[in-house]
């Protein structure tokens, strides 16, 4: 049976994500250091992994596989993901694919190597919209419609 998993510290589409797993019948686990509230969902499990770096990102690429969905905007999370067969989304209903992981990592490190080089030169990307809530909602909602199919019960 197929599993969505979140990257669920800093995600802005929990309890969207919560709604279409609940409709679809599908387990959903939030993975996270802390600081979440537990679920009355049966369905919902919060999965609370030590402090650390990249501690989430490691248990989630341990385990998702071919027919599974994660949701994240950590892009070498998303790399490890692809590669083991799951359908990726960034919140904002982006997905990450085979075709474009490799420059979506490419321009991380880019970015990466700009701020180190400018210290002025800090984040700030626009704000998360309705309009990226909606594209969102609608990317999940179809893959895990595949999902279901990559990965039968």
């Amino acid at each position: 049976m197929s599993v969505l998993y979140i990257d669920a510290d800093a995600c802005p589409v929990k309890s969207e994500a919560e709604k279409v797993a609940t409709r679809h019948k599908i387990e959903m686990k939030l993975v996270s250091n802390g600081g979440l509230r537990m679920s009355q969902n049966p369905l919902v499990e919060v999965v609370i992994v030590p402090d650390g770096p990249d501690i989430a990102d490691m248990w989630i690429a341990d385990r998702a596989t071919k027919g599974d969905v994660v949701v994240t905007g950590d892009i070498p999370l998303a790399a490890k993901c692809v590669a083991s067969g799951a359908e990726v989304l960034r919140h904002n209903g982006d997905r990450f694919t085979e075709a474009n992981i490799g420059q979506q990592l490419a321009m991380r490190d880019l970015m990466t190597d700009l701020r180190a080089a400018d210290p002025f030169r800090q984040g700030g990307g626009k704000a998360f919209s309705r309009t990226d809530r909606s594209r969102f909602l609608d990317a999940l909602e179809r893959a895990l419609r595949a999902a279901k199919v990559a990965k039968p019960s």
